[in-house]
């Protein structure tokens, strides 16, 4: 199909000021729901080729599982990550069920033209009582990113180019419940001023 990713995210480029505040702010939220995580097996898909965020979390994790198309060679010698290189979700199969603590998907589901299968994997792959975070660009945020990619050029115009679609929070709510996570356990809400969409959602014990 056409439109498949064959680079990551920040892959042969340095990643623009606006990308790096996106990428700090995801990394608060998720510290909001996370906390430490000591002791936690944590899994980043489509973290991006340097995954910063999985990086922060090295000698404070028991271990991280991170996946994307291509990855820096130093995150896949090293002895705290399994590096797992292909396309989303097919990646995943290589991923025991019920094996993570916490399952970041941040920036990611946009790129895909099948995000509902990536979501039923994700679900697949967090143990029970643990947690998967999304984070998607919302309908507003859509204006900003192609006025900064397009316009202004302080953001990546393939990054942009590559989006299949934008969510806000009624958008990606039935996505979450098709893909088997309970309403009960799903908290979806507006994130970085409206221009992202955040859910965190726990599985049953």
């Amino acid at each position: 199909m056409d439109g498949v990713r064959t680079t990551s995210f920040g892959q042969g480029y340095d990643p623009s000021p606006v990308d790096r505040l996106g990428v700090w702010l995801s990394g608060r939220r998720v510290r909001r729901h996370v906390g430490r995580a000591n002791g936690l097996v944590v899994g980043d898909i489509g973290c991006g080729y340097h995954a910063t965020l999985t990086r922060s979390l090295l000698g404070e994790a028991r271990h991280s599982v991170v996946a994307d198309v291509a990855l820096a060679p130093d995150l896949v010698a090293h002895p705290e990550v399994t590096a797992l290189e292909g396309p989303l979700p097919d990646v995943l199969h290589r991923v025991p069920d019920g094996s993570l603590d916490v399952v970041l998907c941040l920036s990611v589901l946009e790129h895909l033209w099948e995000p509902e299968a990536t979501l039923r994997e994700l679900r697949r792959i967090a143990r029970p009582g643990g947690v998967v975070l999304v984070n998607v660009p919302s309908w507003r945020g859509k204006r900003f990113l192609e006025l900064s990619a397009f316009r202004l050029g302080t953001s990546p115009r393939d990054e942009m180019d590559d989006h299949k679609a934008y969510y806000d929070p009624r958008d990606l709510w039935p996505l979450l419940v098709r893909a088997g996570f309970l309403p009960s356990g799903i908290r979806c809400t507006r994130h970085k001023f409206g221009l992202n969409t955040f859910a965190a959602c726990t599985l049953p014990r």
